[in-house]
């Protein structure tokens, strides 16, 4: 393995050799572009709830792209078991190889598809089916890249090295923000010919990362630790029964997954994804201001990946990523509340004069929404309160009421559910229907953004590291991103669904946080108690030096 200089500081002078650069810059580029591609499709979700799904209820249509959404995640952890038993069986370098392939093609793909105007319900079928390959191949993307580079990384600098593969998940973010923006805000297409063929050019430009992440990556040789493996001949044979079926490796499994990457995925989703569709969906700032707060919000952040990362290398991974989980725990509801004050002052005056309470029966609670979803009057009108960005409380019908539904908006009761009626009655008491950008306090607004994004560095710049030292070589692809995209696929990638649902069947904008809140303390006491940092490990060392 090449000889690497030890770091001096966070942002000092660290003398990479030749290999080593080549080994991050490629790992990291092709990673960058991999989340482009899965992240294209979450940064347009609610504006393809129009375009791949049913007319007449914004919020199931919301729903069901989330759902979409989602099925890219759900089927990460199948890439984790798939790639990373051939990651670990045949090597790093050609699995991931493979992956972005996977990953390039299907997204290019769904540049082609047809809209639900044309097909019907084989749109969504089709653009569910393409998340999905999207998923598998992520699934064994990043356990590669992160083993791939944290196995060339000399000791004591571990964290350093892979906090760039960290850094890639936030850039794919912003090179989607930067592509979508181009597309939609710059003027040179109106929003009609965005919605009729524009937003297939983010998806087609995909063909030709992929090329270009290709060429790079046939230029590389095979991580050193795994060379040295396979010529001892100690690889495994089996490695998802030795990953899954074996004690203890199976015990760090769980516990990797519970008390280190479920709360991580949840304040990185939280942070960035949730953060964004809170100000599109119910604070109504319009798209391009949105996503100039959050692409602020990423470039400001995004160097306390490497910083946190370095900082890993000196004091230790865990108490880092618990640190993060515990701080966003304790101040989600304060900085929404905050987003809320600072964005669209004029949403919160209205709130607080005019107290709105929904009292309705036959009230359903919708996560999964497809042909066979049934929506009630007051799911309509819940549907239509929350999409409003308004808050509710729900009491009960009054006995002998007629109607399914009664709306009392400050002093006026609206019988039965009218969409046209309610924002009547919305517009007459001051209801402002989009976020006024002259009333938006940009300096409040962008500190709260950043908080979150620290707390995102906090959680995601050292778990590389920190998954890639808790299991053997032989194991380590397989045992690694299982926890990983469970914790990231399962627990993250489900928050927008869950927050949104959560947020219409209670009537309160905020209480979807609750999903976030809890994951990220049950992550931090369980990694406080089960869990300890291994950062001066040798990756060479032998099996039992991991029990």
């Amino acid at each position: 393995m090449a000889t690497m200089a030890k770091p001096t500081g966070p942002t000092g002078t660290h003398d990479f050799t030749g290999e080593e650069k080549r080994v991050i810059f490629a790992s990291s580029l092709g990673t960058v572009f991999e989340w482009y591609d899965f992240y294209l499709y979450a940064v347009l979700a609610p504006f393809f709830a129009a375009l791949f799904f049913p007319p007449g209820n914004a919020t199931a249509a919301l729903l069901s792209a989330f759902a979409a959404y989602a099925a890219g995640f759900l089927i990460r952890p199948f890439g984790a078991l798939l790639f990373g038993r051939i990651g670990d069986l045949v090597g790093r370098k050609y699995t991931f190889l493979v992956t972005i392939l996977v990953m390039g093609f299907s997204t290019f793909a769904v540049g082609l598809l047809p809209t639900f105007a044309s097909v019907g319900w084989l749109a969504p079928i089709l653009m569910v089916s393409l998340r999905l390959l999207q998923g598998l191949a992520l699934g064994g993307e990043y356990g590669g890249a992160a083993t791939y580079v944290a196995e060339h990384a000399a000791p004591g600098r571990r964290g350093y090295d892979t906090s760039w593969i960290q850094t890639t998940a936030t850039l794919g973010l912003f090179l989607a923000l930067i592509v979508i923006g181009l597309c939609r805000f710059t003027g040179w297409m109106t929003p009609a010919q965005f919605s009729e063929w524009g937003w297939r050019l983010p998806f087609l430009v995909s063909l030709v990362l992929l090329i270009f992440s290709v060429y790079i990556r046939l230029k590389l040789s095979e991580s050193p630790v795994f060379q040295r493996m396979k010529a001892e001949g100690k690889g495994s044979k089996a490695p998802l029964t030795e990953s899954f079926l074996r004690y203890p490796n199976n015990k760090y499994v769980l516990l990797a997954l519970l008390g280190a990457t479920a709360g991580q995925g949840v304040v990185w989703y939280t942070g960035q994804f949730y953060a964004l569709f809170f100000l599109t969906i119910t604070l109504k700032v319009d798209g391009m201001t949105a996503y100039t707060m959050i692409g602020l919000a990423l470039i400001f952040g995004t160097p306390f990946f490497i910083f946190f990362g370095w900082l890993s290398d000196r004091i230790g991974r865990l108490k880092i990523i618990l640190a993060g989980c515990l701080l966003a725990a304790i101040t989600y509801f304060p900085l929404f509340g905050a987003l809320t004050h600072y964005v669209n002052p004029a949403l919160e005056q209205f709130q607080q004069k005019n107290a709105i309470t929904v009292a309705a029966k036959d009230c359903q609670f919708h996560i999964f929404v497809g042909p066979w979803s049934k929506f009630s009057e007051c799911d309509r009108a819940q549907d239509f309160l929350t999409k409003a960005g308004l808050s509710f409380t729900k009491v009960p019908l009054p006995a002998g009421a007629t109607e399914n539904v009664i709306i009392t908006i400050s002093n006026t009761e609206i019988r039965g559910f009218e969409a046209a009626k309610v924002s009547a009655i919305l517009k007459e008491k001051g209801y402002p229907a989009s976020a006024d950008k002259n009333a938006i306090n940009w300096p409040m607004t962008m500190l709260v953004l950043w908080i979150m994004l620290i707390y995102v560095t906090m959680v995601y710049g050292p778990i590389a590291a920190f998954l890639v030292e808790m299991f053997p070589t032989k194991i380590r692809y397989t045992s690694m991103s299982l926890p990983y995209h469970i914790g990231n696929g399962w627990f993250g990638g489900m928050l927008p669904l869950l927050a949104t649902a959560l947020a219409a069947a209670s009537g309160d904008i905020y209480y979807g946080l609750w999903y976030p809140i809890i994951v990220a303390l049950m992550t931090f006491v369980i990694g406080l108690l089960f869990l300890k940092d291994r950062k001066d490990i040798d990756l060479h060392a032998d099996e039992s030096a991991y029990k």
